[in-house]
């Protein structure tokens, strides 16, 4: 093999084991025992397994966030933006399960770059902009724009980890009652939300 083919095998065989098992549990030696090549060799291409693994949730990061940036790019109107970045999350988990796996599995909750969450919060800011504009048309006060973006991400993307376990609808049914919630209750939001259970101050 030459140097770049050997490091592509190597890429192929470590995101296979961190998908199954995990960053903890997968080991420099397992990595190495399924490409048969010895230790130095994976150490030779990525310093090691942290390397390895940077590289991998790059290349998963770019594959989901370039499907989520092109369906927000080529929808008209706010309803088939919705619809189409939340069927591009949930092609993600459908054509990369090992993919989807390794970022949610493994994204330490307080990392804010190279994981889940800032693949999320990547997403969160462009539908920032779509919301902020449509919430201008529709006399609601643009500045909540940035709780509603990340309210609406997180819904998907929960969603998405659920439906990759369970798999009980299929993928057109699953982003149809997401954006059916989502899309009824964006348009029936309440200009001045409050609480029933809290007295106003």
């Amino acid at each position: 093999m030459t140097g770049p083919e050997r490091r592509e095998q190597l890429i192929t065989v470590g995101r296979r084991l961190f998908a199954e098992k995990g960053f903890e549990a997968t080991t420099v030696e397992e990595v190495a025992a399924k490409a048969n090549v010895s230790k130095p060799v994976v150490y030779e291409h990525f310093g090691g397994k942290e390397g390895l693994y940077a590289v991998i949730v790059d290349r998963e990061i770019q594959a989901l966030l370039g499907g989520i940036t092109r369906a927000l790019e080529e929808g008209d109107g706010a309803r088939m933006l919705l619809e189409r970045a939340t069927l591009a999350l949930l092609d993600y988990v459908e054509s990369d399960p090992d993919g989807f796996r390794i970022l949610v599995r493994d994204s330490p909750p307080g990392q804010s770059t190279g994981s889940f969450a800032s693949v999320l919060g990547e997403v969160a800011s462009q539908v920032e902009h779509l919301l902020a504009a449509e919430f201008k048309t529709r006399g609601l006060d643009p500045k909540s724009a940035p709780i509603h973006a990340q309210m609406l991400v997180g819904m998907v993307a929960l969603t998405g980890q659920w439906w990759l376990e369970k798999r009980k609808f299929k993928k057109d049914q699953v982003a149809a009652h997401l954006v059916n919630l989502a899309w009824n209750g964006l348009s029936g939001l309440d200009r001045s939300p409050r609480l029933v259970t809290v007295p106003r101050r």
